[in-house]
């Protein structure tokens, strides 16, 4: 048996970060697995359609290197692959339940079915269908339809239990007196969610269906249809929720919950395909960094948690920094000119800024502020600082440093560090004491990029003059 994953979004907006996973994970399996992965875009539910999604939704999946075997643009014999092209198939699926008696119209005005929900809201009953139209013979029924609009339901079972085995969740059972009678097709020849996804994984022989817990109350319904068309169903893995810090559901109130949010703030592809693919399952052990082909070899679809994974942006935010310290020094270039932003750093000094930065990063939409250090003078250094300056051992080093520079013919960031070791030969000053009065001298902060790369963008010169700046009771003309 091949095994067939999809991944099945409706284009109604942004690409969640939890719709992410869900493909990812999907993605992973098959690949895995040796299967296919396919990509179908559920746009029958026409009032929710945003003009716009499905391509932002493509440009996602590319850019983060999930790629799908067939789907939009990927066109074969089981396509095609938006539900909306693919209408005379329900219809004619529907007409099957129809006559086996399995389904049923029902005429029920949205008045009607409005106030059968607001009395059952204040008899504080579970609200649902009444089934006022299930019981119609099939010809009243077919009379009624030549005259009346329909929506046509699923007779759903009214007594016992829906038992079912969930990959995640175990063994899991829901009554039947749980289950509305779900409509299937509404009044406007399109199917619902329920009908048009168990049809189409049928007819497309999906085998796994991985997706969203909040789909887990639905599958008796499916279940129900697959037994009704006398298929058999896929496998199911209900995966848990992605949550807030105080384990609410993550939602776009409390912070960033879209795939383009994070990659337009600087994210990695890679670095948010491996922390997504970590809420929820973990290979075990002490690392945390996995390319995509590891997560693959290592994905076990049977030790995803049933508990819901907190997205915890400081982790992401580590990882994001871990990856960006990885790249390799022209793709790291390469990638950090993109992001400069309004940041009037000296062009033919750019990459040794850029270098600079790098290893302070948590995200490439930091590189305009990183790079303020090397635009104008020094900040004011705050008390902290001050007070390190003022220590003899600081101004005993950088006059040290001052001395040493001024018999060199310019200044690299590799022969920054050979000074530095030359000031400690000289005074015994080392470690923090004397690599902190030096990077307070040249850039009034206490912490920031690489110092050895700011030494060489500031050059030789202007080094000598910020240390001089610093040293109590110098001037400019005692180095020369």
């Amino acid at each position: 048996m091949t095994v067939v994953t999809r991944f099945a979004p409706s284009p109604t907006g942004f690409v969640h970060v939890g719709s992410h996973r869900t493909a990812l994970y999907n993605y992973i399996f098959a690949r895995q697995q040796g299967g296919r992965f396919i990509l179908r875009i559920e746009d029958t539910d026409q009032n929710r359609y945003v003009e716009g999604a499905v391509e932002n939704l493509l440009s996602s999946l590319s850019r983060l290197g999930v790629s799908y075997d067939a789907g939009p643009g990927k066109e074969d014999a089981f396509g095609p692959y938006f539900q909306s092209e693919r209408l005379s198939l329900y219809r004619r699926e529907v007409e099957k339940l129809l006559a086996s008696g399995h389904a049923y119209r029902c005429f029920c005005s949205a008045e009607r079915l409005e106030a059968v929900r607001n009395e059952q809201l204040e008899q504080q009953v579970p609200t649902g269908y009444d089934g006022a139209c299930r019981g119609l013979t099939r010809e009243e029924s077919d009379r009624r339809a030549r005259d009346e609009a329909f929506v046509i339901r699923l007779k759903v079972p009214r007594e016992g239990m829906c038992a079912f085995h969930d990959i995640v969740r175990g063994d899991v059972e829901i009554a039947w007196s749980q289950i509305d009678d779900q409509v299937l097709m509404k009044s406007d020849g399109f199917p619902t969610y329920h009908l048009a996804n168990v049809v189409d994984d049928h007819y497309m022989e999906v085998t796994h269906i991985i997706r969203g817990e909040e789909w887990l109350p639905s599958v008796p319904k499916h279940l129900y249809l697959y037994e009704s068309f006398g298929w058999k169903a896929p496998h199911m893995a209900h995966l848990p929720l992605l949550l807030n810090p105080d384990r609410s559901k993550l939602s776009k109130r409390q912070g960033d919950v879209a795939v383009e949010d994070y990659l337009k703030k600087g994210y990695l592809p890679d670095a948010l395909n491996n922390f997504l693919a970590l809420m929820g399952w973990n290979p075990g052990g002490k690392n945390e960094i996995y390319t995509l082909d590891e997560l693959i070899a290592a994905f076990d679809i049977n030790k995803i948690t049933k508990s819901g994974a907190v997205f915890d942006v400081q982790k992401l935010n580590w990882m994001n920094g871990q990856y960006i310290k990885t790249l390799d020094t022209a793709e790291y270039l390469r990638e950090a000119r993109n992001w400069l932003g309004t940041a009037s750093v000296n062009e033919a000094r750019l990459d040794t800024a850029l270098l600079a930065v790098k290893t302070s990063l948590l995200t490439l939409n930091e590189i305009p502020e990183k790079l303020a250090v090397f635009i104008g003078d020094p900040a004011e250094p705050e008390p902290e600082a001050a007070e390190m300056l003022a220590l003899d051992s600081s101004q005993t080093a950088l006059e040290a440093y001052a001395e040493l520079l001024a018999d060199l013919p310019g200044l690299t960031a590799e022969g920054f560090k050979d000074v530095m070791s030359a000031v400690q030969t000289r005074t015994g000053i080392k470690g923090k004491m004397l690599w902190m009065p030096v990077r307070i001298a040249l850039t009034g902060m206490m912490h920031g990029p690489e110092l050895g790369y700011i030494a060489e963008y500031l050059g030789k010169e202007e080094n000598i003059r910020r240390v001089l700046d610093r040293i109590e009771g110098r001037q400019d003309n005692r180095i020369n």
